[in-house]
């Protein structure tokens, strides 16, 4: 979708936002969607401003019960006090609308705007709240049952990495030696470290199966006048809760280099606040190698597909670059796991 005009009229009116002139302008682009910015050009009194929106286009196909699933849990996460944009309907009801009337028209769902800068993970107060709000996050979907997406729970196999490779390989991107190196060596090595928390549809010992938001990292958080705001919940779902606890932790205080004053505070504000697991060693980091795996799978497959357009295996390429360099570290993340203990 390419569009600061046409297109705007084309949202505003299948959200019935009103009449008048109508535009986009791009905001932010991730893995699932790019972000526009919907304004009208010329406010009610004749005047430029007024009221924003955020308009997410999915540049995959996108699931109407996977959004209602993000509604339900984004709102009874507001009524545990985490704040996020409204998600909105369109004129028909439906949370995520096809633009156009055309099978092949963009998908996108419309929220609500928010101002703010990123949130920093070295603030102290901001740590606390993503303790807190992990917590709450697990209250709001404790009554959820259900098995957590493959994505969070598999990895792909030696003979699917050397497929892939291959197909790298003979598409002739710059990175394919750097892919080659590591399906060689890192891949299998945090794959050993990946496990299922659910078989045949019963939770594991020690895990604690809820559905929450399954993204809660620095970029998704914003900081505006009345605190922390709670992005991009696309991904919400079944989860071990113990799992995207060590996923965070391991996000929120630096990766591989991580500061563990800031990792001991958000796991005491977690508990603190009703969070029940306990992180124990390695294994309660299965979710951090499964999904770093995963995600190098999609860019590199997303890099060479034909189907897409040149801009997105253009950032796909990018994409999968920097997450070689930035791999989970199993030495380092024992580390964590271990002064953790304390914490506990």
């Amino acid at each position: 979708m390419h569009d600061t005009g046409g297109l705007g009229d084309v949202v505003a009116d299948a959200y019935a936002l009103g009449s008048g002139e109508w535009a986009m302008a791009p905001v932010a682009r991730g893995a699932l969607g790019q972000i526009w910015k919907l304004t009208r050009k010329h406010a009610p009194n004749g005047l430029s401003g007024g009221p924003a929106w955020a308009v997410k286009e999915l540049l995959f196909d996108g699931d109407e019960e996977q959004v209602l699933r993000e509604s339900a849990l984004r709102d009874a996460a507001e009524g545990l006090g985490i704040a996020s944009p409204r998600l909105f309907p369109d004129r028909t009801g439906a949370y995520l609308t096809r633009l156009g009337g055309s099978p092949d028209g963009p998908r996108v769902k419309l929220y609500e705007w928010v101002d703010g800068t990123r949130a920093d993970p070295s603030d102290p107060e901001i740590l606390s709240w993503c303790g807190r709000t992990l917590a709450a996050l697990h209250r709001a979907g404790a009554r959820e049952a259900g098995t957590p997406d493959p994505w969070y729970e598999q990895c792909p196999s030696p003979a699917e990495w050397a497929s892939l490779h291959s197909q790298v390989r003979r598409a002739g991107v710059p990175w394919a030696d750097d892919l080659g190196r590591f399906v060689a060596s890192s891949a299998g090595e945090l794959a050993r470290h990946v496990t299922a928390s659910v078989a045949d549809g019963v939770p594991s010992a020690g895990e604690e199966v809820v559905t929450s938001h399954l993204d809660v990292q620095p970029q998704n958080v914003l900081v505006g006048p009345r605190g922390p705001v709670l992005l991009d919940w696309d991904n919400a779902g079944p989860t071990s809760a113990g799992r995207e606890l060590a996923q965070a932790v391991f996000v929120w205080s630096g990766g591989n280099d991580f500061q563990a004053g800031s990792a001991r505070r958000l796991v005491r504000a977690y508990r603190e606040a009703g969070g029940r697991p306990v992180l124990r060693g390695l294994g309660s980091f299965s979710m951090l190698f499964a999904t770093a795996l995963n995600y190098v799978r999609v860019q590199a497959e997303c890099a060479i597909d034909t189907t897409v357009t040149p801009a997105q295996r253009q950032f796909a390429s990018g994409q999968v670059l920097a997450s070689l360099r930035d791999l989970p570290d199993p030495a380092a993340v024992a580390r964590l796991a271990e002064c953790l203990e304390s914490a506990w």
